[in-house]
């Protein structure tokens, strides 16, 4: 009887290392409908405002999922807003791709460009200590560091992606969307008016807004706020930081294996999709119209996964987290201010 149980037994999924890989139970294209409808209802909702009051998006997103959070024990929507918050999030972090281009990063030239490769690094490094020192893992260090140092919501969501459920599980990623929206939103008021109280010039200027915000579109809100001229290099400078997601993830998956024992590490699909759509933005073959409508895509479809999320969410391990995980997103956001504001001096002349 023992031998016919362990025969009958599921095996474990050969690439489920860690344990991140969930059932998939059969589901037809009809059992997603219910939750898609409810995460496509929160993401209009959440677009209207954003549009009618100008607040950021992925804010008004996140606030509506988490007001809508009731729902998530409802059984027959969980198909759809497992959907929307993993597959729907994958194909957003490619068509970031079509944000930036090569020669926008080469522009910059060697100087800044050393300058951002090493405030991403030292933000993601500080994240990760701070983490430890206030209880938590290097997991959720990298989670809250990668956020504040590479674009906000779009890296927090897309290292979620990388380290799984059981590193970063949906309360945590919850708890850095809320931390980074709130301060993202902050800076954008705030950096600008430091920078004027330093009379920085406009590369200055530029150069700290757009290596130091979280958002794209909140970094650029507070560079175009100061001048035109320091919006251009802030778009520039914000940019070169999305461009390094894609790098930042490679690293990350170095040091967590993902494919079967014995054949090395995997890049993920999405990791692989940004650097080819990014590649090929940069020839400049794809039309003006497409890249539009591309990155329009990708902004409706990582807002509507923040929506999903927030409605997946545990409120009740939000809660008792506290403000500590906060201070973490808070360490790493002075450190990349810091860091931004001293690397202004190498950009003189």
């Amino acid at each position: 009887m023992t031998d016919r149980a362990a025969t009958q037994r599921p095996l474990p999924a050969a690439a489920d290392l860690y344990g991140d890989l969930e059932p998939s139970p059969r589901v037809t294209w009809r059992d997603y409908v219910p939750g898609l409808t409810i995460v496509a209802a929160g993401t209009l909702a959440a677009g209207f405002i954003a549009d009618r009051y100008g607040a950021p998006l992925t804010l008004m997103a996140l606030l509506i999922g988490l007001a809508l959070n009731f729902l998530s024990g409802d059984v027959r929507l969980t198909p759809g807003l497992a959907f929307a918050s993993r597959s729907l999030l994958r194909w957003g972090i490619v068509l970031v791709g079509v944000r930036i281009t090569f020669g926008q990063i080469a522009a910059l030239g060697p100087v800044a460009l050393l300058a951002v490769f090493g405030i991403v690094a030292a933000t993601i490094g500080v994240g990760i200590l701070a983490a430890r020192r206030l209880g938590y893992d290097s997991a959720f260090g990298t989670l809250a560091g990668g956020a504040v140092a590479i674009c906000g919501a779009s890296a927090a969501l897309a290292l979620a992606t990388l380290l799984g459920e059981r590193r970063a599980s949906q309360a945590q990623l919850t708890l850095v969307l809320v931390g980074i929206s709130a301060m993202s939103a902050s800076a954008m008021v705030l950096y600008p008016l430091a920078a004027h109280a330093l009379a920085l010039s406009d590369l200055r200027a530029g150069f700290l807004l757009g290596a130091s915000i979280h958002d794209v579109a909140q970094a650029l809100g507070a560079g175009y706020s100061y001048s035109d001229g320091a919006g251009q290099i802030a778009a520039i400078v914000k940019l070169t930081r999305v461009a390094l997601l894609a790098p930042v993830l490679a690293i990350v998956a170095l040091f967590l294996p993902r494919g079967t024992a014995g054949t090395g590490v995997g890049i993920p699909w999405f990791v692989i999709g940004f650097f080819l759509l990014a590649g090929v933005n940069s020839t400049g073959v794809i039309p003006a119209p497409a890249t539009r409508a591309a990155e329009a895509l990708a902004t409706g479809l990582l807002a509507a996964a923040v929506t999903a999320t927030a409605i997946r969410s545990p409120m009740a391990q939000l809660v008792k987290a506290g403000p500590r995980p906060l201070l973490v997103i808070l360490a790493a956001t002075v450190t990349a201010f810091v860091l931004a504001l001293g690397a202004t001096e190498w950009l003189i002349g």
